[in-house]
C-alpha cells in the first residue's frame, strides 16, 4: 500500500494538507516544539479521507521555519489529552509580500495552536499501515450539537 507524503510550500499547498488532516486526533504528548531547530512537530492519527474515511493511519506532521508557538484553549501539561484537529489555516503577514504569517491548527472545542512562521515549510508523512476506524465524524450531527467523535486512543494504534 502506498503511504502518503505531502509537502507544503505555500498557502495553496497548505489547503491540501489541511484536507488530509481533517478530523485527525492526537495526544499532547505527541506534540513537540523545538525552538533551536525552529521546528514544530506532531504525530497524529488521521482519517484516510482519500480512501473514504473508513481507516486511520499514524502520520508525522512537521513545520519548519517556526518563530513562535502559541496555544488557545489547550490544556497544557495534560499529556494524555486527546485533541481533534479540524483544519489548518494560514494568515499571511500584512502587505502580502512577505512569505511569513501565522499557521493555525484549528481544534475542536474552539482551541487552536498558532505557529508564527517565516515561510510555509510543512510536511505530512504516513508512518504506519492503515487500520479500521471505529467510527467517523458526522459534521452534520455536530452542527446540530450532537457529539461527532467516538472515544479515541491515538497512542496505542487501535484507536479511532
Amino acid at each position: 500500500m502506498t503511504r502518503l507524503r505531502l509537502a507544503a510550500g505555500d498557502a495553496e499547498d497548505l489547503q491540501i494538507l489541511s484536507a488530509r488532516l481533517q478530523d485527525a486526533v492526537l495526544k499532547l504528548k505527541d506534540v513537540s516544539w523545538q525552538p533551536r531547530k525552529r521546528r514544530f512537530a506532531a504525530v497524529v492519527n488521521r482519517l484516510k479521507w482519500e480512501e473514504g474515511g473508513k481507516t486511520r493511519v499514524r502520520a508525522g506532521l512537521h513545520f519548519d521555519s517556526v518563530l513562535k508557538v502559541q496555544s488557545h484553549k489547550v490544556k497544557l501539561g495534560a499529556e494524555e489529552a486527546v485533541i481533534d484537529l479540524l483544519a489548518v489555516r494560514f494568515t499571511p503577514n500584512e502587505g502580502g509580500e512577505d512569505p511569513g504569517g501565522v499557521v493555525e491548527l484549528v481544534l475542536a472545542g474552539g482551541g487552536a495552536i498558532r505557529l508564527t512562521v517565516e515561510c510555509i515549510e510543512a510536511e505530512l508523512t504516513d508512518l504506519t499501515q492503515p487500520w479500521a476506524a471505529r467510527g467517523r465524524p458526522d459534521h452534520e450531527e455536530a452542527a446540530r450539537g450532537t457529539p461527532d467523535h467516538e472515544n479515541v486512543s491515538p497512542g496505542d494504534g487501535d484507536g479511532a
